[in-house]
C-alpha cells in the first residue's frame, strides 16, 4: 500500500423604504445578512495536479451558511478574477471552473461579501503546471491505494459533489440514461479526469441499479480521492427476519478469505482476472480505470443489495447507520432505504420560502440503468415500522477506518459516530411524517400551496411511470418469448426481464401515493397548527375548499402515453384515481401498454391493444390482488 498522505485540500476553522401604497401587497422584507460562523472550511482542487490549458476546477465547503463567494486570481493578477456564488446545503459549497489556466501560481480566496464586513475566511495557492504529475498507479491486490481518511470535511466534500452533480431547476425532471452519463459529464462532475489519466474518458460503463447507486457513488468518490471504502455482503431478510450483514470487504482486501470460524466448508474466493496477482503485466487490467469497471460491472452490483438499507437501528454489522431527522442530518449521500426494498440518494434540500414549502430531492437507479431524481413526499419515501422488515428511514455510510490493533480495515461503531441517532422511530409512521412535515417546512404552510404541492409530486411520480411503461412497451413489441413472472412476493425483487419492465413497485407506490393526495384535506384538518389557516374559517370549512380545488385539480393536468400501434392517448390525473383498481393488476410487462394505464373493456383507447400476458400470469395476478388494494408488500 501506498503511504498515507493528504489529498489536494486545505482546511481552516472560523470563530464563532418609502411606504408602499394601500393597493398593492407589500413585498416580503430582504433576508438578513447570514454572517455567523462558517466552522470548518474546506478548499479542493480537481484535478489533483492542475495543468495549464486544461479544466480546472476550485471547491470550497462549509458547515453552515455564509453569504460569503470564491475567488480564483491568476498568475499575471491582471485577468478578471474566476467568481462562485453559494450553492445549497448544508453542507454549503462554492463551485469555480477555469476551462484553460494559464501556467503558474493562483490563488483562491472564500471571503465574506461586503454585507458580513468582506474578511477572508480561508485560501490557499493552486499551482498549475505544464505537465500533471504521476498517477496513482494500478495496485496487483488492492482496487486502489489507498492515501487519506476520511474527515468531517471529505464528507461534507462527498455532499456537495452529489449536490452539484446532480442539481437542476425545480420545475425541471431530470434523468439520465446512466450514472455514466453524469460522470463524464465535466460541467457536473467536479472530479472528472481528477487522476490526471483521462479515467473518465475510457468508455467505461456505470449502470447501477437503486441498491447499487448509493455504493457506486461512494466507491468512485473514494477511488478518485484515495479513501478507504467496504462493502458487506447483506441478506434481503426472510421468513419473519430482518436482514444481515456478514463478510466485509474493502479496496484493500475486495476479496477476504473467509474467517477462522466459518467452517470446514468455506472455501477461499476465486478471483476474477482483473483482481488476480499473478495476471500479464502487460494486459488490459493494468490500466487501473479497467479494474473499476469491472468492479462495478460484477463484485459490487452482485454484492449491493437492498437489504443493506434495512438492517435493524441498532445493528453495527452493516454498511449504514441512522441519524435524527432534521435539516443539518439529511444531507446529499444520506440515502433512504424504504421498507420494501427501494433505495434513494439525497441530492438537495430547497428551504422553505414566503410562498413555497421545503423540497428534499433524492436520486434513485431503475432497472434499466435510468438515474432520475424525485422529491420527498409520503408517495415517494415509504415507511413502515414491522421489524421483520428491518428498520428502513434515513441512514449515511459508516466511515471505513483501520483497526491497528489487526491491520485490517472496519466500519465505525454506533458509539464512535457522533450523529448516530434512532429518533426517527419515535412516534410511529404518522410521526415519522410530522417530522419531516417540520424539517422541511418549519413554519406554519399555506394549505392551499401544501395541496398543490402534493399534487406536483403526484403528477410528476405519474409522468415518471410513462417513461417506465414506455420501457414496457418497447420490450413487448421486440419480445420473442412472455417475459418470466416470478413467484409470489418475488415479483417485488427479482432479475431479468421482469425486473426492468414490470412495474409492481412503481404501481404500488402510485396506488399509495393517490391515497396521500386524496388525503390531503383530512390531514390539514387533523392537524390545523401546523398549517396558517385562513381567517375566519373552521377545520372542516378548510377542508371543503381543498376536497374542490383538489377535483379541478385532477381533472386539468394531463399526460399522453404511447399505444401500442404508435398513436398516442390522453389521460388525466383524475383518470389515474378513477382507475385505481384497475391498476392493482397494470404492472406485468407482457399486457399492452393499454392495459398498463388501466382502459376500460371496448373503449376506444383499448382498441388498439394487440398482447395480453399468459392466462396462468393473469391468475397470478389476481391471486396477489390483494396485496395492491390493501397497500403493502407481502413478507418475503
Amino acid at each position: 500500500m501506498a503511504p498515507q498522505a493528504t489529498p489536494s485540500v486545505a482546511s481552516a476553522a472560523e470563530p464563532q423604504p418609502s411606504a408602499i401604497a394601500s393597493a398593492a401587497p407589500s413585498p416580503p422584507p430582504a433576508p438578513e445578512p447570514e454572517c455567523g460562523a462558517t466552522g470548518d472550511v474546506l478548499l479542493f482542487v480537481s484535478p489533483e495536479h492542475p495543468v495549464r490549458g486544461q479544466p480546472m476546477r476550485v471547491v470550497a465547503v462549509a458547515d453552515h451558511v455564509v453569504d460569503a463567494h470564491l475567488e480564483l486570481r491568476s498568475p499575471d493578477g491582471k485577468t478578471p478574477p474566476v467568481t462562485a456564488t453559494r450553492e445549497g446545503g448544508p453542507p454549503y459549497a462554492w463551485v469555480a471552473h477555469v476551462v484553460a489556466p494559464a501556467r503558474g501560481k493562483w490563488k483562491a480566496t472564500l471571503a465574506r461579501d461586503a454585507s458580513c464586513g468582506g474578511a477572508e475566511i480561508a485560501s490557499r495557492d493552486v499551482t498549475v503546471s505544464t505537465a500533471g504529475g504521476p498517477g496513482p498507479g494500478t495496485p496487483r491486490t488492492s482496487l486502489w491505494f489507498t492515501r487519506a481518511a476520511w474527515t468531517p470535511s471529505l464528507e461534507n466534500l462527498y455532499s456537495a459533489w452529489i449536490q452539484h452533480m446532480f442539481d437542476a431547476p425545480e420545475d425541471a425532471q431530470p434523468s439520465w440514461p446512466a450514472l455514466h452519463e453524469v460522470l463524464r459529464d465535466e460541467g457536473r462532475n467536479f472530479l472528472f479526469d481528477h487522476l490526471g489519466v483521462a479515467e473518465d474518458e475510457q468508455g467505461v460503463i456505470v449502470r447501477p441499479d437503486c441498491a447499487d447507486l448509493p455504493y457506486f457513488l461512494r466507491a468512485y468518490f473514494s477511488y478518485k480521492l484515495g479513501l478507504p471504502f467496504g462493502w458487506s455482503h447483506c441478506s434481503r431478510g426472510e421468513n419473519g427476519t430482518p436482514p444481515t450483514c456478514t463478510a466485509f470487504a474493502s479496496q484493500s482486501d475486495p476479496f477476504p478469505k473467509p474467517e477462522a470460524d466459518a467452517g470446514a466448508d468455506a472455501k477461499p474466493p476465486v478471483l476474477p482476472p482483473w483482481a488476480d496477482p499473478d495476471r500479464d503485466k502487460e494486459g488490459p487490467f493494468e490500466k487501473n480505470v479497467k479494474r473499476m469497471g469491472e468492479f462495478f460491472r460484477t463484485t459490487l452490483a452482485d454484492a449491493a443489495q437492498s437489504g443493506a438499507g434495512r438492517t435493524p437501528a441498532d445493528d453495527e454489522t452493516g454498511d449504514y447507520y441512522p441519524v435524527a431527522l432534521s435539516a443539518e442530518e439529511l444531507r446529499p449521500g444520506t440515502i433512504y432505504a424504504d421498507p420494501y426494498g427501494h433505495v434513494l440518494v439525497l441530492a438537495k434540500r430547497i428551504p422553505q420560502t414566503a410562498t413555497s414549502g421545503g423540497i428534499l430531492y433524492a436520486v434513485d437507479g431503475q432497472p434499466d440503468g435510468t438515474v432520475a431524481r424525485k422529491r420527498f413526499w409520503r408517495g415517494n419515501f415509504l415507511f413502515a415500522i414491522d421489524p421483520s422488515l428491518g428498520a428502513a428511514g434515513f441512514k449515511r455510510f459508516r466511515p471505513v477506518v483501520r483497526d491497528w490493533s489487526t491491520g485490517k480495515w472496519r466500519h465505525l461503531l454506533n458509539r464512535e459516530l457522533p450523529d448516530y441517532a434512532t429518533t426517527q422511530w419515535d412516534g410511529g409512521v404518522e410521526g415519522f411524517y410530522d417530522k419531516m412535515d417540520d424539517v422541511l417546512s418549519p413554519a406554519p404552510l399555506d394549505p392551499m400551496q401544501a395541496l398543490l404541492e402534493i399534487i406536483d409530486a403526484l403528477e410528476e411520480q405519474v409522468k415518471t411511470r410513462v417513461n417506465s411503461v414506455e420501457n414496457g412497451r418497447k420490450f413487448l413489441a421486440g419480445a420473442k418469448a412472455a417475459a418470466d413472472m416470478p413467484e409470489g412476493a418475488r415479483i417485488f425483487e427479482t432479475t431479468g426481464e421482469w425486473e426492468d419492465f414490470s412495474t409492481p413497485s412503481r404501481d404500488l407506490r402510485i396506488l399509495i401515493a393517490i391515497d396521500v393526495a386524496r388525503g390531503i384535506p383530512a390531514r390539514v384538518a387533523r392537524r390545523p397548527e401546523r398549517y396558517a389557516m385562513p381567517a375566519g374559517k373552521k377545520p372542516d370549512q378548510v377542508r371543503a375548499d381543498l376536497e374542490a380545488r383538489l377535483a379541478t385539480e385532477l381533472k386539468t393536468r394531463k399526460f399522453t402515453y404511447v399505444r401500442t400501434d404508435g398513436s398516442t392517448w390522453t389521460l388525466s390525473l383524475q383518470d389515474v384515481v378513477d382507475r385505481a383498481a384497475s391498476l392493482e393488476v397494470a404492472y406485468n410487462p407482457n399486457d399492452c401498454v393499454e392495459q398498463r394505464w388501466g382502459a376500460p373493456t371496448g373503449s376506444d383507447e383499448l382498441s388498439t391493444c394487440q398482447a395480453h400476458a399468459p392466462s396462468e400470469q393473469q391468475a397470478k395476478m389476481q391471486s396477489y390482488r390483494a396485496w395492491f388494494h390493501e397497500r403493502r408488500r407481502p413478507p418475503r
